[in-house]
């Protein structure tokens, strides 16, 4: 039942004074409205919630309208108050809860205790503001009660924010005041099922997208592009990608190419197709202020940069030097930004890079644009001082780039990396962790990292693999790659000054250490992609904290060092001390030729099944044809898994073009098994030769490959 205001109110009070909030004193407490969108959904409104200035939500995709009352016995519920310069909420929760989210934050995995601030910023290192204000903004925190049930909060907010991660919750913005959706589920997958259905759902990337890349910068001229990729072939590393940074351009001019470095972009492209690589070529926003430049000669007749406070073009020094940026609040502006990718893609690219997207300005304030630069809007999105857009500013960009991308290659799936991002970015492009260091505590971090932005609603994202800033070394490089295969983003970077960091850069033994690492992603691809498919329907993310295998186990809430792969696996890396690890018979795969004291332990979940593939040097030569099916039985002779397989690329998948397979064995007496093998989903019937490998305590039992008479006998 609704509440009276007085009511709620006198509540509101109570709850505010029992809390003893150092800022209850200076500020009001407000009324709200409130209710129920779906089921297990709420909204919640201050009574002096303006839409036209903070919808339409930039979050969430779905129109939220009240469909009942809220409960009586409804558990999470905001508290709105204002004062003169901020809109505040708080969130009381209860006593045990842990708390996860926030999106790209360092630090641990259980944000209990923990600060942030939301404002995009370009943070070389993580070194400004004691890391707590990063490249992307995500306005979001799951909360898990000690029986296990859940509950998610978005601050549909777009300015500037802090979120305390203490009892109670304290969002504190820098803007008017907002709504609050509160999901409650009975556990966390099913919050962030709830979370995507609401912010949308990453698309399926390219198969190539999975593979391991290599990036640096920069890799300059293009003879060096080639010589990366030749040696990639030559070593026997698979490789999926290598990627061109800034120095490709002709003075840092975005859609131009340096004429003596790449004076034949085309010919690069097709000479690295030709080794089965691809390649990603890096675009910023920020357009050189040059009148015989082309971009900046559109640009500026088309209207389409954003304004100072005088209503004047806005400058700002990036690489280039003094830019110009794109509006992209403006309709108009992002139809002619998609279109700038027209004649770029058809010379071979294959993927695009959005960099400095915070958007990052060398000279501006906090590293930014000064919070009252103007932002025209157009369409449903009104106009805006720069405190309100810039946590946004890169979602709009990916999202214009992916248009242009999609139109000027319309049968092939996109492939866009962000580094600025917002809740709901999944929807557009990947992302990854920004400019981090090399060093150990980097490299342990990157765990809990690549969760929390996967808790947060963004599957599809990794760090900068060996570090980007600072000089890696032997054993780091070696023990980084060690975590490569179960990245959801998997890609090697470095900075221009610092040592390269090839898996070869150290010798023989990085080299090695790498190549094991890299087969075996590549192995695994078959449940990787399986895993990405999952996210793009329902939104789970690929890497998980290892509480998800038994939510009702306090001990595994704050594990950052072991994780699951899906719902199947269980990685402990080599360097782990004493993880908290799951109840059950996880049963250790041993990979063939392995022991070199670096690879990760993967763990097999009982009843489970796992498939893999041959090794291969590029998805380009990625099958299905022959797969080894991983297999832990369970005390009652059991265990089942699934595949899902498309063509890799394109949209035939879109309407029906895939296999989506159910896998059961049986144990049916001693060393005689049978495998069931039935269809979820899809239009293809393809046949498949299938080896069952049964995992045991001691190793590992092989049978033999059989396409028909799928009854097994092992030797254990």
């Amino acid at each position: 039942m609704k509440r009276s205001n007085i009511f709620l109110a006198v509540i509101l009070i109570y709850v505010a004074t029992a809390c003893g909030h150092k800022e209850m004193d200076n500020s009001v407490l407000i009324n709200q409205k409130e209710g129920l969108v779906a089921e297990d959904i709420a909204v919640f409104y201050p009574d002096q919630f303006d839409s036209v200035q903070t919808l339409p939500s930039m979050a969430v995709i779905k129109d939220l309208n009240f469909t009942n009352a809220l409960p009586g016995d409804w558990a999470v519920k905001p508290e709105f108050s204002t004062t003169d310069t901020s809109s505040i909420v708080r969130i009381p929760f209860p006593k045990g809860t842990d708390l996860y989210g926030n999106g790209e934050v360092t630090g641990p995995l259980r944000r209990n205790g923990t600060e942030i601030k939301l404002w995009n910023t370009d943070n070389f290192g993580y070194g400004k503001f004691d890391g707590k204000q990063l490249y992307q903004a995500h306005p979001w925190v799951l909360g898990v009660r000690p029986d296990g049930s859940s509950f998610g909060i978005i601050a549909d907010n777009t300015y500037r924010q802090t979120f305390e991660l203490k009892n109670p919750i304290t969002i504190t913005s820098q803007g008017p005041g907002f709504r609050v959706i509160v999901i409650e589920k009975d556990n966390p997958e099913d919050v962030l099922k709830a979370l995507a259905d609401l912010t949308g759902k990453m698309k399926l990337p390219p198969l190539w997208a999975l593979g391991y890349q290599q990036s640096r910068y920069s890799y300059y001229p293009d003879s060096q592009v080639r010589e990366i990729a030749q040696s990639f072939r030559e070593k026997q590393i698979p490789c999926d990608v290598i990627w061109m940074d800034i120095n490709y351009m002709d003075g840092f001019r975005i859609f131009t190419f340096d004429e003596n470095g790449f004076p034949d972009p085309k010919k690069l492209n097709d000479d690295l197709h030709s080794m089965n690589i691809k390649a990603v070529y890096m675009i910023d926003p920020g357009v050189k202020r040059d009148s015989s430049y082309t971009v900046y000669q559109q640009g500026s007749a088309g209207n389409h940069w954003v304004q100072n406070a005088e209503g004047d073009e806005f400058n700002g020094e990036v690489w280039p030097g003094q830019c110009a940026f794109p509006d992209f609040t403006r309709p108009e502006t992002r139809e002619w930004w998609a279109g700038l990718y027209q004649d770029f893609m058809k010379l071979g690219i294959d993927g695009i890079w959005n960099d400095m997207n915070e958007p990052a300005v060398f000279d501006g304030p906090e590293g930014s644009m000064p919070f009252d630069n103007i932002h025209r809007g157009g369409g449903d999105l009104p106009a805006g001082e720069h405190i309100r857009y810039h946590n946004v500013y890169g979602l709009l960009m990916v999202k214009a780039s992916r248009e242009g991308i999609m139109k000027a290659n319309p049968d092939l799936r996109p492939f866009i990396l962000s580094r600025a991002n917002y809740l709901g970015g999944q929807r557009y492009a990947a992302t990854w962790s920004g400019d981090n260091v090399s060093s150990e505590a980097h490299m342990k971090m990157s765990i809990p990292m690549t969760i929390t932005l996967g808790l947060s609603g963004q599957p599809f994202n990794g760090p900068d693999i060996g570090g980007f800033t600072g000089d890696a070394n032997e054993e780091l490089l070696a023990q980084w790659m060690s975590l490569a295969p179960y990245y959801p983003f998997c890609r090697n970077h470095s900075a221009i000054d610092v040592v390269r960091q090839e898996p070869w850069s150290f010798g023989k033994k990085t080299e090695d250490v790498s190549r094991t690492a890299v087969n075996r992603r590549y192995r695994m691809m078959p449940y990787l992609y399986t895993l990405f498919h999952e996210a793009s329907i329902s939104g789970l993310p690929v890497m998980r904290p290892a509480f998800f295998a038994d939510v009702k186990d306090q001990k595994l809430r704050k594990e950052e060092e072991a994780f699951l792969l899906g719902d199947k696996l269980l990685v402990i890396p080599s360097w782990a001390k004493n993880p908290a690890l799951p109840k059950g018979d996880w049963k250790s795969i041993p990979f063939e030729h392995e022991d070199d004291g670096y690879q990760a332990t993967v763990k097999l979940k009982d009843a489970s099944i796992v498939p893999m593939s041959k090794l291969i040097q590029s998805t380009e030569e990625y099958s299905t044809d022959s797969l080894t099916l991983y297999v832990n039985i369970n005390e009652d002779g059991k265990a089942e898994g699934e595949l899902y397989n498309d063509a890799g690329q394109g949209y035939d998948y879109q309407s029906g073009g895939y296999e989506w397979l159910q896998f059961k064995v049986s144990n049916k007496n001693g060393s005689s098994y049978s495998l069931e093998v039935n269809k979820k989903d899809g239009s293809w019937d393809k046949h498949h030769t299938y080896r069952l490998a049964i995992v045991n305590e001691g190793g590992v039992s092989y049978s033999d490959w059989k396409t028909e008479d799928l009854i097994f006998s092992v030797n254990n």
